[in-house]
């Protein structure tokens, strides 16, 4: 073979080899490129701006818990608005609305209003993973006093990586099960006239944790992880 075909074959090869390489990169459900954040829903009608719409499940596959809708309420206009409902067609799950404490579901004149995060108004799907499905773009409306139905697709995500601090605030506590602890070891008979008396246990409450920064959305948290790659 002459120089120039042997140069030729290297050549071919190292392309191939690199084509490769970048697709092995996007397999599997570990692949880095999962971890890099989808583009966040948006659209405007009248007066109405939403951004970074998504949807946040639970952060473990096999929790039956609550999701929510996370995304920024723009009002653009000179009149105050009222958020009055979020809802998922094709669903009958009713979605509550909670407002932040102290405030109301308002998207005030030239202001916005935060919808998901610590100490932000929210907005709950109980039926969780019943109603949406992780991967998939669902539909969701949002309803306001006077410009009325706004609908866009967002994104369901588990509650994870960037997602983590915006999922739901319900995380359900693992079953408890019936096997005995390490290291203890049962008697073999019991002795005549004395009975056993269990020990009552102090249930563990589940308390969940605030933090100030509302006007702190999920894209801006995914981009200042991101920064630090």
């Amino acid at each position: 073979m002459s120089s120039s075909l042997r140069r030729g074959a290297l050549a071919a090869s190292a392309i191939a080899f690199s084509i490769a390489s970048l697709a092995a990169c996007g397999a599997g459900n570990d692949s880095q490129t999962l971890q890099i954040k989808p583009d966040n829903a948006a659209t405007t009608v009248g007066d109405i701006k939403i951004q970074n719409a998504v949807i946040v499940t639970q952060p473990d596959p096999k929790a039956t818990g609550p999701a929510v809708v996370s995304a920024r309420l723009f009002n653009q206009g000179a009149t105050d608005q009222t958020l009055q409902s979020v809802t998922i067609p094709g669903t009958s799950d009713t979605v509550k609305l909670t407002p932040a404490k102290g405030q109301k579901l308002t998207v005030p004149a030239h202001g916005s209003l935060m919808l998901g995060g610590p100490g932000n108004a929210s907005a709950e799907i109980p039926g969780g993973r019943g109603s949406v499905q992780d991967g998939n773009a669902q539909k969701v409306t949002f309803t306001f006093s006077k410009t009325g139905a706004v609908s866009l697709n967002a994104f369901v995500v588990p509650a994870t990586s960037y997602f983590d601090k915006w999922g739901p605030s319900q995380i359900p506590s693992p079953a408890a099960t019936g096997s005995p602890a390490p290291g203890a070891t049962a008697s073999g008979s019991a002795k005549p006239g004395k009975h056993d008396t269990a020990n009552p246990s102090a249930t563990a409450s589940d308390t969940a944790t605030t933090g100030a920064g509302t006007d702190v959305t999920p894209s801006d948290s995914a981009s200042q992880s991101a920064a630090g790659h």
